[in-house]
C-alpha cells in the first residue's frame, strides 16, 4: 500500500533537476560535498524537495527517518544528503552504487565528479552488479520489451504491451539510451518519460535517470567508456585531517515481504577500520545500525584533534 501511494504522489511533481557537481579531493581523502538543510514549508513534500535539490526519494527517507514523505510538518529541518563519500573502485567513467541510488561520472579531466539519483531494478528484476562498457549510445530509442516482461505485465496489470515501443512520448526509455555490453546487452542507461522512478527501485533491472541528466550524460559519455555497477552498503574512508568516515546505507531487499534485520556483513578491510584503537566503537555501531547514508566521523576526538594538530605544524 505504502509503495502504491509513493507512486501515485510521486506523479503529480514536475521535473526540475540540477546536477549535483563536486571536485575531486587532490589529498588522498574520498569525502565530497557539504551536508545541507531544507526548512520544510507549505506544499512540499519529499518528491519535490528531492526534486529541487536532484537527488533521490529513498535517500531523502533514509536521511530523515520518522518524517512522513507525503505530508511534512512545516518547519521540518530536513537533511539533504548533498556530502558522501567516493566508492571505493576506481574514479573513471560512470560507476553506479546499487544501495544508494547514485550514479558517479568521472569526466575524463580529472577534477570533478557528477552524482546523479538513478532507478534501479526491481525485487525479482534487480540489476546485477557488472564491470563492463558502453556498447552503444542510442538517441530516440525504440523500446522492445522481451517476452518475460509483456507476460508479467499482462499478469500483473491485464494489460498487453506491444512488442515494439517506437520513440516518442510513450516511450519509457525516454529520448536517450546507453547500451552495455554486460550479457546479451539487454541492459540499458536510459532516460524516462514520467515524472517518478528515479532514486527507487522501479525498473525491470535498467539503470533509470531523469531526463536533464541522461541528456547531460549521453553528451559525455562515450563508447567504450568504462561502466562499474556495484554494491557497496557500507563505504569508509581514513581522511587526511584525522577523521575516519563511514558511510552506511541500507541493503537491498531481496523479497517484497522480506523482513530485513538492520545486520550488513563486514568484510575483513572494514572490520579493520572500525576496530583500530583510535576508533570510537559507540559511534560506528551506531552508524551501522541507523544506516542513514550520512557520512559519520567515528574517530576518537582526542586522536582527530591530534592529527588535524600536526597536520596544522
Amino acid at each position: 500500500m505504502m509503495r502504491k501511494m509513493l507512486l501515485l504522489i510521486l506523479s503529480l511533481s514536475p521535473l526540475f533537476a540540477q546536477a549535483n557537481v563536486y571536485s575531486l579531493p587532490t589529498n588522498g581523502g574520498r569525502l565530497i560535498g557539504e551536508l545541507q538543510t531544507h526548512v520544510v514549508e507549505k506544499g512540499d513534500y519529499f518528491k519535490t524537495i528531492a526534486d529541487k535539490y536532484n537527488i533521490g526519494i529513498l535517500e531523502l527517507m533514509e536521511t530523515n527517518p520518522g518524517v512522513d514523505p507525503f505530508l511534512p510538518t512545516v518547519g521540518t529541518a530536513l537533511v539533504i544528503p548533498t556530502q558522501m563519500l567516493l566508492p571505493d573502485v576506481p574514479r573513471k567513467g560512470i560507476v553506479i552504487n546499487l544501495p544508494e541510488l547514485r550514479l558517479y561520472y568521472y569526466p575524463k579531466n580529472g577534477r570533478e565528479v557528477h552524482v546523479f539519483p538513478v532507478g534501479i531494478g526491481r525485487i525479482g528484476r534487480e540489476t546485477p552488479e557488472m564491470t563492463t562498457k558502453i556498447k552503444a549510445r542510442i538517441p530516440n530509442p525504440s523500446w522492445t520489451p522481451p517476452a518475460s516482461l509483456r507476460a508479467e505485465h499482462l499478469r500483473e496489470r491485464g494489460e498487453v504491451l506491444p512488442r515494439v515501443v517506437p520513440a516518442g512520448p510513450d516511450n519509457p526509455l525516454g529520448k536517450y539510451a546507453m547500451q552495455l555490453s554486460y550479457g546479451d546487452g539487454s541492459y540499458l542507461i536510459h532516460g524516462t518519460n514520467k515524472d517518478f522512478g528515479i532514486g527507487m527501485r522501479v525498473s525491470a533491472g535498467c539503470i533509470r535517470l531523469n531526463p536533464d541528466d541522461i541528456e547531460w550524460l549521453f553528451s559525455q559519455a562515450k563508447y567504450g567508456d568504462s561502466v562499474r555497477v556495484i554494491n557497496q552498503t557500507v563505504k569508509i574512508s581514513a581522511e587526511p585531517d584525522g577523521r575516519h568516515i563511514i558511510e552506511v546505507h541500507s541493503p537491498l531487499s531481496e523479497s517484497e515481504h522480506e523482513q530485513r534485520e538492520k545486520v550488513i556483513s563486514l568484510n575483513s578491510k572494514i572490520v579493520k577500520f572500525i576496530s583500530q584503537s583510535h576508533v570510537d566503537s559507540d559511534k560506528a555501531n551506531d552508524a551501522l545500525l541507523t544506516q542513514n547514508g550520512i557520512p559519520m566521523n567515528i574517530a576518537q576526538e582526542a586522536f582527530t584533534v591530534l592529527d588535524a594538530d600536526a597536520l596544522a605544524q
